[in-house]
């Protein structure tokens, strides 16, 4: 078993990913500045530090105290509207802070650098399935910044020998996500309707890959099997567009609600879908989570956090 640091272990992905790190026997150390994340979300069991990536020197306090070693890194400014509007802000976020973590590690002699990287935003609008060898193409500061971190953690690993797995989700849904953001839709439009709100949808027939988030943290969980550094894919490898989201949600509230239709954002993918073939090869994971149960298990958690129809 492994002492191993999480980045962002207090949000939706980390907290879950964390979670079943320590059903597994390692040993969990949380660093999270609680921005988006939550402390509900932070396993009892995990050790917290409450600090945003930016301040490095307490950053290297942790690495030198704790002793890590492996990686998670989670933690990141995840809504690409707002990278839009700040490019340089995302990049001081989502760049700079994680040189500093590939710094750290090399200093303390990591011995594995696992990264929450994306799809959709690195690819732009692609063939799909999109396998991990298309051509990138981000169309969002988001999608660069990823991609950077991509291109360093090659140079890390190339000349500081650091090995790492790069995960490139497509849109993660399920318990504990926050609604504010660009990947949230299925959360938004619940969270919407629970509030006897008509939901908004931009556009509607763009397509997305929906994959449930404890699948998520299962391939997190696998990385940790790579012998070698790559990058994979972790999606459904399945369309589905927004309009018929929005229909599955309003299944379990009887059909009462009519969405209120506006225009798509200006520059917003038409479709975006990965290929799991690569991961499922290698690490042997396949999502096991379908579109519709993970809908009723996001559904079922509302109600249990006293949400009423």
């Amino acid at each position: 078993m492994s002492k191993i640091l999480v980045t962002g272990g207090a949000g939706f992905i980390g907290g879950h990913t964390s979670d079943l790190l320590i059903e597994e026997g390692h040993k969990v150390v949380i660093i999270d500045n609680l921005s988006s994340g939550l402390r509900e979300n932070i396993n009892p069991k995990a050790i917290f530090y409450k600090e945003g990536l930016n301040n490095h020197n307490k950053i290297k306090e942790i690495f030198e105290k704790e002793k890590p070693e492996i990686v998670y890194h989670l933690a990141a400014q995840v809504n690409v509207r707002k990278s839009v509007e700040n490019p340089i802000e995302d990049a001081r976020i989502n760049v700079l802070s994680t040189l500093n973590l590939l710094e750290l590690s090399v200093k303390n002699n990591i011995k594995h650098f696992i990264f929450a990287s994306t799809g959709g935003a690195i690819y732009g609008d692609a063939k799909i399935p999109t396998i991990e060898d298309h051509q990138p193409n981000p169309v969002s500061p988001y999608g660069c910044a990823k991609l950077a971190i991509e291109k360093y953690l090659n140079y890390y690993n190339k000349v500081h020998n650091l090995k790492f797995t790069s995960l490139r989700y497509s849109n993660v849904y399920g318990p504990r996500q926050n609604p504010k953001g660009e990947a949230g839709v299925i959360t938004i439009f619940f969270n919407e309707m629970f509030s006897g709100k008509s939901p908004i949808i931009f556009g509607g027939l763009q397509t997305r890959d929906f994959v449930y988030v404890k699948d998520v943290a299962r391939a997190n969980l696998l990385a940790l099997n790579d012998n070698k550094s790559e990058i994979y894919n972790v999606g459904t490898g399945k369309e589905t567009n927004i309009i018929e989201i929005f229909s599955k949600i309003n299944s379990f509230f009887k059909d009462k609600f009519q969405p209120i239709y506006k225009k798509k954002k200006k520059g917003e993918q038409e479709r975006s879908c990965l290929s799991y073939e690569k991961i499922k090869d290698n690490l042997g994971w396949v999502p096991l989570v379908s579109l519709n149960e993970g809908l009723k298990q996001v559904y079922i958690w509302y109600l249990e956090k006293g949400n009423k129809l």
